[in-house]
Protein backbone atom coordinates (compact mmCIF):
# COMPACT_ATOMS: atom_id res chain seq x y z
CA UNK A 1 0.00 0.00 0.00
CA UNK A 2 2.92 2.82 0.66
CA UNK A 3 4.38 1.94 -2.95
CA UNK A 4 0.74 2.47 -4.28
CA UNK A 5 0.54 5.80 -2.31
CA UNK A 6 4.06 6.92 -3.27
CA UNK A 7 3.47 5.87 -6.92
CA UNK A 8 -0.05 8.12 -6.71
CA UNK A 9 1.89 10.92 -5.42
CA UNK A 10 4.38 10.87 -7.63
CA UNK A 11 1.49 10.76 -10.76
CA UNK A 12 0.14 13.76 -9.23
CA UNK A 13 3.17 16.08 -8.99
CA UNK A 14 3.94 14.74 -12.66
CA UNK A 15 0.54 16.15 -13.81
CA UNK A 16 0.65 19.14 -11.43
CA UNK A 17 4.17 19.99 -13.28
CA UNK A 18 2.72 19.30 -16.49
CA UNK A 19 5.34 20.91 -19.05
CA UNK A 20 6.31 23.92 -16.99
CA UNK A 21 10.33 24.11 -15.74
CA UNK A 22 8.92 24.88 -11.72
CA UNK A 23 5.50 24.45 -10.36
CA UNK A 24 4.99 27.82 -9.86
CA UNK A 25 6.21 29.07 -13.58
CA UNK A 26 9.62 29.68 -14.43
CA UNK A 27 10.88 30.63 -10.98
CA UNK A 28 11.87 27.99 -8.34
CA UNK A 29 9.48 27.82 -5.05
CA UNK A 30 9.95 26.43 -1.48
CA UNK A 31 7.62 23.64 -2.99
CA UNK A 32 10.06 23.52 -5.89
CA UNK A 33 12.79 22.95 -3.37
CA UNK A 34 11.10 20.29 -0.98
CA UNK A 35 9.90 18.35 -3.95
CA UNK A 36 13.20 18.37 -5.16
CA UNK A 37 14.87 17.22 -2.33
CA UNK A 38 12.77 13.97 -2.23
CA UNK A 39 12.82 13.19 -5.95
CA UNK A 40 16.55 13.73 -6.12
CA UNK A 41 17.77 10.99 -3.85
CA UNK A 42 15.07 9.04 -5.04
CA UNK A 43 16.26 9.13 -8.80
CA UNK A 44 19.99 9.21 -8.64
CA UNK A 45 20.46 6.76 -5.71
CA UNK A 46 20.95 2.38 -6.38
CA UNK A 47 18.09 1.62 -4.27
CA UNK A 48 17.83 -2.51 -3.39
CA UNK A 49 13.84 -2.46 -4.94
CA UNK A 50 13.89 -0.18 -7.54
CA UNK A 51 9.86 0.06 -8.09
CA UNK A 52 9.24 3.35 -7.01
CA UNK A 53 12.48 4.69 -8.93
CA UNK A 54 11.28 2.73 -12.25
CA UNK A 55 8.27 4.76 -12.02
CA UNK A 56 9.75 8.31 -11.63
CA UNK A 57 11.59 7.21 -14.69
CA UNK A 58 8.77 6.81 -16.54
CA UNK A 59 7.44 9.93 -15.41
CA UNK A 60 9.46 11.85 -18.07
CA UNK A 61 8.61 15.68 -17.15
CA UNK A 62 9.75 14.79 -13.46
CA UNK A 63 13.36 13.43 -14.24
CA UNK A 64 13.68 16.46 -16.14
CA UNK A 65 12.85 18.56 -13.90
CA UNK A 66 15.51 17.23 -11.57
CA UNK A 67 18.05 17.18 -13.97
CA UNK A 68 17.51 20.31 -14.61
CA UNK A 69 17.77 21.72 -10.98
CA UNK A 70 21.02 19.79 -10.94
CA UNK A 71 22.37 21.46 -13.80
CA UNK A 72 21.33 25.05 -12.88
CA UNK A 73 22.00 24.77 -8.93
CA UNK A 74 24.79 22.23 -8.97
CA UNK A 75 26.74 22.64 -12.16
CA UNK A 76 29.57 20.33 -10.63
CA UNK A 77 26.70 17.38 -9.72
CA UNK A 78 24.54 17.76 -13.17
CA UNK A 79 24.97 14.13 -14.15
CA UNK A 80 25.41 13.14 -17.33
CA UNK A 81 27.68 15.16 -19.37
CA UNK A 82 26.36 18.97 -18.28
CA UNK A 83 29.14 19.61 -15.83
CA UNK A 84 32.02 21.26 -16.98
CA UNK A 85 33.94 20.89 -14.08
CA UNK A 86 35.55 17.67 -12.64
CA UNK A 87 35.89 16.76 -9.20
CA UNK A 88 39.13 16.44 -7.56
CA UNK A 89 39.76 14.31 -4.49
CA UNK A 90 39.11 16.07 -1.30
CA UNK A 91 43.29 16.72 -0.68
CA UNK A 92 43.62 18.23 -3.91
CA UNK A 93 40.29 20.31 -3.54
CA UNK A 94 41.91 22.46 -0.80
CA UNK A 95 41.51 26.42 -1.61
CA UNK A 96 43.62 27.89 0.63
CA UNK A 97 47.34 26.67 0.24
CA UNK A 98 48.26 27.76 4.20
CA UNK A 99 45.53 26.18 5.84
CA UNK A 100 47.09 23.51 7.67
CA UNK A 101 49.61 26.55 8.98
CA UNK A 102 46.50 28.48 9.52
CA UNK A 103 44.92 25.79 11.35
CA UNK A 104 47.90 25.21 13.77
CA UNK A 105 48.04 28.79 14.13
CA UNK A 106 44.56 28.88 15.64
CA UNK A 107 45.25 25.88 17.95
CA UNK A 108 48.66 27.81 19.18
CA UNK A 109 46.91 30.86 20.42
CA UNK A 110 43.84 29.32 21.55
CA UNK A 111 46.26 27.00 24.04
CA UNK A 112 48.62 29.69 24.68
CA UNK A 113 45.18 31.94 25.58
CA UNK A 114 43.74 28.91 28.15
CA UNK A 115 46.92 28.82 29.69
CA UNK A 116 47.26 32.55 30.25
CA UNK A 117 43.80 32.34 31.57
CA UNK A 118 44.98 29.64 33.75
CA UNK A 119 47.91 31.56 35.53
CA UNK A 120 45.87 34.66 35.57
CA UNK A 121 43.26 33.55 37.19
CA UNK A 122 45.30 31.09 39.92
CA UNK A 123 44.26 27.57 38.32
CA UNK A 124 47.61 27.07 37.56
CA UNK A 125 50.92 28.30 39.61
CA UNK A 126 54.51 28.35 39.24
CA UNK A 127 56.40 28.07 42.87
CA UNK A 128 60.00 27.79 43.05
CA UNK A 129 61.13 26.11 45.51
CA UNK A 130 64.33 24.13 46.73
CA UNK A 131 66.21 21.54 44.40
CA UNK A 132 65.31 17.98 45.42
CA UNK A 133 67.52 14.80 45.89
CA UNK A 134 69.44 13.86 42.35
CA UNK A 135 69.22 17.26 41.01
CA UNK A 136 65.50 17.03 40.72
CA UNK A 137 63.08 19.82 41.69
CA UNK A 138 60.63 18.30 44.12
CA UNK A 139 56.65 18.08 42.39
CA UNK A 140 54.67 19.85 44.97
CA UNK A 141 50.82 21.11 45.00
CA UNK A 142 50.06 23.58 48.02
CA UNK A 143 46.51 24.26 48.01
CA UNK A 144 45.91 28.07 48.52
CA UNK A 145 44.18 29.07 52.02
CA UNK A 146 41.50 31.60 51.87
CA UNK A 147 42.47 34.92 53.84
CA UNK A 148 39.07 36.36 55.80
Amino acid sequence: QLYREARECLTLLSQRLGSQKFFFGDSPASLDALVFSRLAPLLKAKLPNGKLQQHLKSLRNLCNYCTSILSLYFPWDGGEGHSSLTLRPWHEAEEDPHKRRKQLLSVLVGLAAMLGYAFLSGIISIQRGSVGPAGQQPIAMEEEEEEE
